[in-house]
């Protein structure tokens, strides 16, 4: 896929209201994280055509601010 497959892959996500912004993590990719209820996809076009997909589901549980300490506790370096 090229870069014609990833304007295309836009326009859908724009004609279907779907909530989506563009990000550039690694230096050979393009990546479309797409906010979903429930659910973020990572969409990573990569330079040598080929496409990765991440999902990110909602286990549906809702937390206190105490976790906010368990995020820092967990994964500050």
């Amino acid at each position: 896929m090229g870069i014609k497959e990833l304007i295309h892959f836009l326009n859908k996500l724009e004609e279907s209201k779907i909530f989506y912004k563009l990000n550039k993590v690694r230096n050979e990719a393009i990546m479309v994280e797409i906010a979903v209820p429930g659910q973020r996809w990572e969409v990573e076009f990569m330079e040598d055509g080929t496409v990765e997909i991440e999902k990110f589901i909602s286990d549906s549980n809702f937390y206190d601010l105490k976790e906010i300490e368990k995020l820092f506790r967990d994964f500050s370096h």
